[in-house]
């Protein structure tokens, strides 16, 4: 018998060996982008969560950056992924979706979105006419024409709320705020009229978007699945209640689809859900941590602070307006203002980047990315180049001042994405930033109380919150209103 057992677990030795080292060396017509695989399924998954301390590039793509170059291998949950973090690679690989590569989105979120989820799968046409709706209704024409003095009604009153309490979470408060602006002009949400907050269960599902998709009691993504099922009931209760009633009129998002339902026949109820959910995703997921992270750099920052506030008084004295309410060419003659907000976003890389999925085999710079393969483009490599930006972890807003930012801008500025598929609610987001800081600055004082650490795993977040209390000023002058105790 033992000759017999030694053979079964030599057999199993080399079986074993057999398949390390075809994960470790899979197959390629041509030469692999340098890097490791690590260990079978699961790859370098655990390298990849862990924690940065601070604004630099997480750790796990500074390090294969330095040690493979911009173009590397890894393994994430169990998938092979090339890693592009190079302006050329990068403006390549995304102007390559539906030709070489396509849209991927990692299990986690297929879960969270729902598998059959429009917000997941919108290809061709129907991505199309997505894209169109959220330009149609959060694009630049809507800002100037329709949110822009719904925006700043809505920065003045929380200011003014803020200012009563003696301290406000900021990164929270802004969430809150948000969610109802958004969902107010998505779908009227009426938050008076729920039994439960609706923000509270999607403000805690962002929490969870990108983590091991584990669904077990206790874990990050399972708390994240209950919180997304959550508001999803609570979106089909909206969508339910608004059909039984189609007589009535909102004027919101929801008012165009249950029209649209009628012509169209892939939208359907569940359809609508999910869109709603995706809309509320799309324009809100980036704003509360830009926001934030605006607000602690410039209170950090004294003479930032002093120029937006000479920048946004000069505006007040030349308003064409009786009531000093910001108009479209106020908005526009923002100049310093949008350089804070860039340099800030260059520094937060708030998104992790984008994925594509190569459909056939992919050569560039030499090396080819299997058919199969999932492409990750990390736009925060080329936001802490010290090539492009010199100091690259200094708040330096004045660098986009230089050669009017042209160098920059080109391939090496991608915040939101780029192409058919960059973030469609861009410039909802610098908006609420310009107009929040336009009323911050003129008229209030911001204290640091505690808090303000920040923390990538992988996503920014802010460890223990940013709490600040916002005081209202009484006389005019006397230095900044910055104080960061």
């Amino acid at each position: 018998m033992w000759p017999i057992g030694l053979c079964i677990v030599t057999l199993v030795i080399i079986w074993v060996t057999n398949w390390i080292h075809r994960w470790r060396n899979p197959r390629c017509n041509g030469t692999l982008p340098p890097g490791t695989l690590g260990f079978p399924l699961i790859g370098e998954t655990i390298q990849f969560f862990i924690p940065g301390h601070s604004l630099d590039l997480l750790p796990f793509f500074k390090k294969r950056v330095q040690r493979y170059g911009r173009l590397f291998r890894t393994s994430l949950v169990g998938r092979p992924v090339a890693v592009a973090a190079d302006p050329e690679v990068n403006h390549f690989i995304l102007q390559e979706e539906g030709k070489s590569v396509e849209m991927f989105y990692l299990d986690s979120i297929v879960k969270l979105f729902g598998k059959d989820g429009a917000s997941t799968h919108a290809t061709g046409h129907v991505h199309k006419y997505l894209r169109t709706l959220v330009m149609n209704n959060f694009g630049f024409e809507s800002l100037r024409d329709k949110l822009l003095p719904k925006v700043e009604a809505v920065a003045r009153k929380s200011l003014d709320t803020w200012s009563s309490q003696p301290s406000v979470e900021l990164n929270y408060a802004i969430s809150q705020v948000m969610f109802e602006f958004i969902s107010m002009e998505l779908f009227s949400y009426d938050p008076s009229a729920s039994t439960e907050s609706m923000s509270d269960a999607f403000i805690n599902f962002l929490k969870g978007l990108v983590s091991i998709p584990l669904n077990i009691p206790g874990t990050t993504f399972h708390k994240c699945l209950k919180n997304q099922k959550k508001v999803m009931k609570m979106l089909r209760e909206i969508v339910e209640e608004r059909c039984a009633s189609p007589e009535r009129r909102h004027g919101d998002v929801l008012d165009y689809f249950l029209e649209e339902m009628k012509s169209k026949t892939f939208i359907t109820k569940d359809f609508i859900v999910y869109i709603m959910f995706g809309l509320l995703f799309a324009t809100f997921e980036s704003i509360p941590t830009m926001f934030t992270l605006v607000f602690k750099l410039i209170m950090e920052h004294p003479l930032v602070w002093q120029e937006l506030k000479d920048e946004h008084e000069a505006i007040l004295r030349n308003s064409q307006t009786s009531n000093s309410t910001i108009t479209w060419e106020d908005y526009k003659s923002m100049t310093f203002t949008f350089d804070v907000i860039n340099e800030a976003l260059r520094m937060g890389n708030i998104s992790l980047g984008s994925f594509r999925r190569a459909v056939e085999d992919v050569r560039i710079n030499g090396y080819t990315i299997p058919a199969g393969w999932i492409i990750l483009v990390v736009p925060s490599a080329l936001h802490m180049d010290p090539e492009t930006y010199p100091d690259p972890l200094v708040f330096n807003p004045w660098r986009w001042k230089e050669d009017g930012g042209s160098k920059i801008r080109v391939k090496n500025f991608t915040p939101f994405g780029r192409g058919i598929r960059s973030c469609p609610g861009a410039e909802l987001s610098k908006l609420v930033a310009a107009t929040f800081i336009h009323a911050a600055v003129t008229k209030y004082r911001f204290t640091k109380i505690k808090g303000g650490r920040v923390v990538r795993n992988p996503m920014l977040k802010f460890k223990d919150g940013f709490y600040v209390k916002v005081s209202e000023m009484v006389t005019e002058g006397g230095g900044s209103a910055a104080e960061d105790a």
